[in-house]
């Protein structure tokens, strides 16, 4: 199969495409690379993938060193004339869209940002499945999309029409908008919401890395909430295996049923919450060190738990994460001190997001 994946250079596609390399799949991978955060630990993970960065330009093909089956384009998925070109010429069978504007903050001082990126460049997405009749699109939506739901656990079930940030607004509108060209293209797509995702070679921005990083620095750990929070940390590996199990598998429809339009949409989660400060915990004990704890209120667009109800998931495609916390949060450790401390090198901070 020929399977284009977004966001390639980003941490769940960085994982998605390392593992489909390792079979007889052709992947075709596109980034823009922006600067959200460091853009040395992009350009890190494409090397993984054998993308010399010194090769890399804005359009243009780049061959992997390390795969045969490999290929890089730096595509902005707002570059409609580009990204169009790339599906004609692509002839994909599969198409999983990891790329977005990532992070709930953030989009909380740039709102514009995400309605480009993942408004604007999501409909780019799917004018170019349907165009060239692509088998199965899967993509990106978050937990996010949940909002002020306070019903636990959480389930497709439920009704999400009160997000809390842009971001999980913007998350919510992909999933209308899938339906919109399953519905009137016959496309079959496949929202996946992805419940906190960790592990090595994971975003700068997210929790896991900010601790370490406090930690490690010496320096206080800004705890929100004062610490009453619950998150359905589910480590990458899980992920990845879920959804191996889905992208070749679209929706097939059942004869006589009622609703013909091939969409759906699951959560893929680790399916037990944990308790921030238990979090925090593990990744003292890992680090043989200890946090200095600042405790402030809750921030705007945050919630206070998540936990997926992944029964639908596993009752479909047989999904079942396996890596409990201690062992996810010590594999994290052992990437950042052998990618940062052995390495001597600097992990940047977010302040400017």
């Amino acid at each position: 199969m020929r399977i284009l994946v977004t966001g390639c250079a980003g941490f769940i596609g960085f994982h998605l495409v390392k593992h489909l390399l390792n079979s007889s799949n052709v992947v075709i991978g596109i980034d823009n690379i922006n600067d959200y955060y460091d853009v040395d630990l992009k350009y890190a993970r494409l090397a993984e993938l054998g993308i010399c960065k010194d090769l890399v330009f804005y359009g243009t093909e780049t061959p992997s060193i390390k795969y045969d089956n490999f290929i890089f384009y730096k595509v902005d998925l707002n570059d409609a004339d580009n990204l169009k070109q790339l599906f004609v010429h692509g002839s994909f069978d599969i198409v999983c869209n990891l790329a977005a504007q990532a992070g709930v903050r953030y989009s909380l001082v740039n709102p514009q940002l995400y309605i480009d990126s993942n408004i604007k460049g999501f409909l780019n997405i799917l004018e170019g499945c349907r165009l060239t009749n692509v088998s199965h699109l899967v993509y990106a939506s978050s937990s996010s999309v949940y909002g002020l739901n306070d019903e636990m656990p959480f389930s497709v079930t439920h009704k999400t029409d009160h997000p809390a940030s842009i971001y999980a607004a913007t998350k919510k509108a992909n999933e209308l908008m899938a339906h919109c060209y399953s519905h009137l293209y016959d496309l079959p797509t496949t929202g996946l919401r992805f419940f906190t995702v960790y592990g090595p070679w994971g975003r700068p921005d997210m929790a896991l890395y900010q601790f370490t990083k406090s930690i490690v620095e010496n320096r206080p750990v800004r705890i929100f909430n004062n610490g009453d929070m619950k998150r359905d940390f589910t480590y990458i590996d899980d992920i990845i295996n879920g959804m191996l199990k889905i992208i070749d598998q679209p929706f097939r429809r059942e004869e006589g049923a009622r609703d013909e339009t091939p969409f759906r949409i699951f959560n893929i989660g680790k399916g037990s919450p944990v308790k921030l400060l238990d979090f925090v915990s593990e990744i003292e004990k890992n680090l043989n060190l200890t946090a200095q704890k600042e405790f402030f209120p809750m921030q705007d667009g945050d919630v206070v738990e998540t936990w997926a109800d992944v029964s639908e998931l596993g009752e479909v495609f047989d999904y079942l994460p396996t890596v409990t916390i201690d062992k996810g949060v010590k594999h994290f450790i052992e990437w950042y001190k052998d990618y940062y401390i052995a390495r001597q090198l600097e992990p940047k901070d977010l302040d400017a997001k």
